[in-house]
């Protein structure tokens, strides 16, 4: 059957700004070669909605059906799930009242083409996704649900690595980003998964428990990911991530990734997204081959030059 919709959103990663995006500070994000399609197909019953999700192979990981106009979850194969999506399709529906209508029926069918742990935006592509479906602002749709800056919002449709802050910290504002060191600087960047998911709503919730919005940081911050523009190379860069990873574990009270896992590692090392877990950018002056045998010598099988990720 033909789908009477379909779209892709990308996926994202945060290289500078993690944290203080969400006070106001200026963040580089990058969208990634990996994201999520969904398609649209008519229902077979009269006010019901049926939702399917897959994994890259085909393969389903959640499956539900909703009945509007309240999106009530009539079965589903993981209550949690199927509660924070009927959630998302009920602030979708307050944008645009005439969106779903009781005498409609639809089939609606995601499937990400990246493992979901790896934590490049299985969230923030669904709500870009649906929400260019409903022909609504995804980003009301992000604030009135799961929360967070936006930076994955405006990720999802993005030509290329852009300027994020939030105006009052409540506006997105969003433009393009222009980095100097391409090509000879970012052949020396690599992207490892820890294989650690984390969860960004715990992330956000443990930054606002120990910080109050603080201008000075939030300048600071913002001064970083200017500079990360404008380095053209390895030792400029590799001083403007060690100095953001000092700010960011001092602010929030936890080790970074390099203290923990590669403190004999001769490049940098600076966690992305929710400290923790996920995707780390590392820099290196070494051969591809020895950066790599590096990093699989400690276990990590998962590592992506900068070209394999970023759009």
């Amino acid at each position: 059957m033909l789908p009477i919709f379909e779209t892709r959103a990308q996926g994202k990663l945060l290289l500078i700004g993690e944290y203080f995006v969400l006070d106001g500070a200026l963040a580089l994000a990058v969208p990634v070669h990996f994201g999520q399609r969904l398609w649209v197909e008519p229902g077979d019953s009269i006010g019901n909605l049926s939702w399917q999700s897959q994994n890259p192979d085909g393969s389903v990981w959640f499956e539900a059906e909703f009945m509007w106009p309240e999106f009530q979850i009539l079965n589903a194969s993981d209550q949690n799930t199927a509660q924070t999506l009927a959630e998302i399709l009920r602030a979708t529906q307050r944008q645009n009242p005439s969106f779903f209508i009781e005498n409609q029926s639809f089939r609606v069918f995601t499937q990400n083409d990246f493992p979901r742990e790896w934590g490049l935006g299985t969230s923030s592509t669904l709500i870009a996704a649906l929400a260019r479906w409903a022909g609504v602002d995804p980003y009301k749709v992000l604030f009135e649900t799961l929360g967070g800056s936006g930076y994955d919002i405006a990720c999802a449709y993005a030509e290329g690595p852009i300027l994020y802050r939030l105006d009052g910290g409540q506006k997105p504002e969003v433009s393009v980003a222009h980095l100097q060191g391409v090509p000879h600087l970012y052949d020396q960047l690599y992207f490892v998964f820890l294989g650690k998911k984390q969860n960004s709503r715990e992330g956000i919730a443990r930054y606002r428990e120990r910080v109050s919005k603080n201008p000075e940081i939030i300048e600071k911050i913002s001064g970083l990911t200017q500079r990360f523009l404008e380095a053209k190379t390895l030792t400029q860069l590799d001083s403007i991530l060690l100095e953001h990873e000092i700010i960011v574990s001092e602010t929030i009270g936890l080790p970074r990734a390099k203290d923990l896992y590669f403190s004999d590692f001769w490049g940098q090392v600076k966690s992305l997204g929710a400290w923790g877990g996920d995707f780390v950018l590392v820099t290196s002056e070494r051969s591809e081959a020895e950066t790599r045998g590096y990093f699989k010598g400690k276990g990590f099988k998962v590592i992506l030059r900068w070209e394999e990720l970023v759009f």
